[in-house]
């Protein structure tokens, strides 16, 4: 691979200034303002004077950096040993920003079609990131880059670990099955302050693009507790993400997309077992369609040309489960009904079957007799979230 040599490295890192003047020079029309605040609704931009400001210009202009090094020594190739085990850190005023196994990602970028040059404009210095009130009892920090294709968020570095040395089997899956619906992670970077305690995070595509308009949103682990959530006031603009418990009595109306979604579900999950990994959740969001989106439509051609890129064969194709993938950004997250959009994605990949939630399955046995909750064992854990998404199909 033509790329920095691997291990640990230290660099001075180029400004993202220049890059930057030509994001936002283009963006300050009027219409677009006023397009731009309507997608936002719910959601809240971090500004001057808010107390995650200083952070988040630092993690722009340190992604900035990142990705040019990834442009200016592109992937020839799949990744390599040494290229997921690769650390760079690239120091910057007041500020280090550390990119790990960077060369794989970059080739797992370039495999999902994103361009470099939109991957830095997005997540760079060309406008603020955003943030909305999360319903997750973790005490990470979520972010979306300031045109919402992009979700940051903070981990702790065991949770680091084990993405990274997950990395190379989730490669495998995505190439296998590249319609699965696992998360697409794109990055994972740390930040040190002034020689401070480093702060972990991880860059993924949002499962909720694009979002206009979305009407609801939930996150299902298939167990009853803890998973209810206030839902915020009629006309609020505060945008939740609601929980099992508040989806009792309603159904993901698939029609011929169901049969698929199972076998899908099916695979994802027996991978994450196979991981010894639990506690992940089925996102997914509702958007009704117009009556130009249903059906095939005329895009037949050029979506069967994208949904079979890269088979060999139509034997192939059906061995990694593949779909007609709808004519719409964000496809491999998206799934028509007949009426509805649905946006599904599996996330939350980093939580592994150890002694400590051994320990705390134990407690759950006994503070909660005869009701389910997210810890128990990954194959209980798997065979309850796809016995869920099939009672909750037709």
């Amino acid at each position: 691979m033509a790329a920095p040599s691997p291990g640990p490295r230290e660099v001075l890192a180029p400004s993202p200034e220049a890059g930057c003047r030509a994001v936002t020079s283009s963006r300050r029309g009027l219409l677009w303002r006023l397009r731009d605040k309507q997608s936002r609704l719910g959601l809240f931009e971090i500004s001057p004077g808010h107390e995650l400001h200083g952070m988040t210009c630092m993690m722009q202009a340190g992604l900035w950096a990142a990705t040019q090094v990834s442009m200016d020594h592109p992937p020839t190739g799949p990744p390599s040993q040494d290229d997921f085990s690769e650390v760079l850190t690239q120091v910057h005023e007041g500020f280090e920003l550390g990119t790990l196994a960077g060369p794989a990602f970059a080739w797992l970028r370039r495999s999902l079609g994103l361009a470099e040059d939109d991957y830095q404009a997005a997540l760079g210095p060309g406008g603020p990131y955003l943030q909305f009130l999360s319903t997750s009892k973790s005490k990470a920090s979520f972010f979306l880059s300031h045109d919402q294709r992009f979700f940051l968020k903070t981990q702790g570095r065991r949770e680091v670990q084990t993405l990274l040395a997950h990395l190379p089997r989730y490669v495998q899956h995505l190439q296998r099955h590249p319609h699965s619906l696992l998360a697409r992670l794109l990055g994972v970077h740390s930040l040190r302050v002034d020689r401070g305690k480093k702060t972990y995070f991880i860059v993924m595509q949002s499962v909720f693009y694009p979002a206009g308009r979305i009407s609801e949103r939930y996150d299902i682990k298939g167990c009853e507790v803890s998973r209810w959530v206030d839902p915020a006031p009629e006309g609020s603009p505060i945008v939740l993400v609601l929980k099992d418990l508040n989806f009792q009595g309603k159904t993901i109306k698939l029609g011929p997309q169901r049969n698929w979604f199972l076998r899908q579900m099916e695979l994802d999950t027996t991978f994450l077992r196979e991981l010894n990994v639990l506690d992940y959740s089925l996102l997914m969001a509702f958007q009704c369609l117009h009556e130009d989106e249903r059906g095939l439509g005329s895009s037949l051609i050029f979506r069967t040309a994208r949904s079979v890129q890269g088979a060999q064969s139509p034997e192939e194709s059906g061995v990694q489960n593949r779909r007609l993938l709808p004519d719409a950004p964000n496809a491999l997250h998206i799934l028509d009904g007949p009426e509805q959009r649905y946006f599904l994605g599996v996330v939350d990949l980093a939580t592994v079957y150890g002694l400590r939630k051994r320990l705390e399955h134990l407690w759950k046995t006994l503070r909660y007799p005869g009701r389910t909750f997210s810890t128990v064992s990954p194959a209980r854990y798997a065979r309850r979230l796809c016995q869920w998404v099939e009672e909750h199909t037709e």
